[in-house]
């Protein structure tokens, strides 16, 4: 892990969708309270099912408040990336 990326990986919790939301809203205050550039979600290539999970939770409006966007991982369509964007002295 980079000092300004954090990876989340999914694959061991990819049932349990209390345990998801937990990991994905974690990852997201880790990310803030280290001013991280990035978060990484693995949420495998598969059916697509976790992957859709984990869009509809970062598009709730309350978390979307938290993130400057979304991308997918160009080298890898099992990767999500979170980006944000930080204003000086925030």
């Amino acid at each position: 892990m980079s000092s300004r990326k954090l990876t989340v990986d999914l694959h061991p919790i990819f049932r349990d969708g209390r345990a998801i939301d937990a990991a994905l809203r974690e990852a997201l205050d880790e990310a803030e309270a280290r001013k991280l550039a990035q978060v990484e979600i693995i949420c495998g290539k598969g059916s697509g099912a976790l992957r859709k999970r984990v869009l509809r939770y970062l598009e709730r409006k309350e978390v979307r408040e938290r993130y400057a966007r979304i991308t997918k991982d160009p080298g890898n369509h099992g990767h999500l990336l979170v980006h944000f964007r930080w204003r000086r002295g925030q």
